[in-house]
């Protein structure tokens, strides 16, 4: 699943594809919206918030979608519309094409109604206006599920947004937390979000997740994917588990030793 800078970035680069445009191409390959018709719209926006995506349109118009696991735009010249089956939407200017694949949602609704799609979440870790704030915000959302184990809180986007699995593996290891300790046994959750804020934000304008500081391939994470092979910081055998989300089971890697499991 895409995390936050994975979003962030798509967004950015629909924007500089689209906005300021009118539409020439609207097609929307979902059932529920395959009569709807953006041409002539011009679009106004596209923005990310979490892991959701909103392309606001003339009109008091918003198109809403959600990569959820193999979701993704592509951007190109104008030209012929693809003849793909993974194929949700389409939207194009005289200049350039967006195409969305295998997108886990799509959907058009008023932009002035976008908060009963994303009204839902918690604190934007990308948020243009991120402050200490919302960070004290996402911290107490954190806080108020004490017997839950901070593994699967960091997932749940209704605490805080942008957390993936990539980025939740590699926080806990920067922070020495087990995947499994209570989220009331965590010291300084604040700390803890401030240092997700900080490691989407370097990201966020670049491909990869890159937590090391260490652009070599095959050398950006401390602990995600690599079960088995030894801690970059102590040479201890990185472990993997399935762990319990909202979407369903996500592999954990954690190092035992730089993680010592609660209790």
């Amino acid at each position: 699943m895409p995390e936050g800078d994975v979003v962030w970035l798509t967004a950015r680069r629909l924007r500089e594809a689209l906005a300021g445009r009118p539409l020439t191409r609207s097609d929307f390959r979902v059932p529920r919206f395959a009569t709807a018709d953006l041409r002539g719209r011009t679009v106004l926006a596209a923005e990310p918030r979490g892991k959701h995506l909103l392309i606001r349109v003339e009109g008091g118009l918003t198109v809403h979608t959600h990569l959820l696991m193999e979701g993704r735009w592509r951007i190109g010249p104008a030209g012929p519309p693809p003849r793909d089956h993974r194929v949700r939407l389409v939207l194009a200017n005289a200049e350039w094409q967006a195409s969305g694949y295998s997108l886990g949602l799509v959907e058009l609704l008023r932009t002035a109604e976008e908060d009963t799609a994303v009204g839902h979440l918690g604190p934007d870790l990308l948020d243009p206006a991120w402050d200490g704030g919302l960070a004290a915000e996402a911290a107490s959302r954190l806080a108020g599920r004490p017997d839950q184990a901070i593994g699967e809180a960091l997932l749940d986007q209704t605490l805080l947004a942008g957390i993936g699995n990539v980025y939740k593996a590699e926080i806990l290891f920067l922070r020495g937390v087990h995947p499994w300790t209570p989220v009331r046994d965590v010291p300084d959750l604040q700390g803890l979000v401030e240092l997700a804020h900080r490691l989407l934000d370097l990201n966020k304008a670049r491909h990869g997740h890159i937590t090391t500081g260490d652009l070599g391939r095959g050398r950006e994470h401390w602990v995600y994917g690599r079960a088995g092979r030894p801690c970059r910081r102590c040479g201890a055998r990185i472990e993997r588990r399935d762990q319990a989300s909202r979407v369903g089971e996500r592999a954990t890697f954690w190092c035992p030793r730089c993680q010592p499991a609660p209790g």
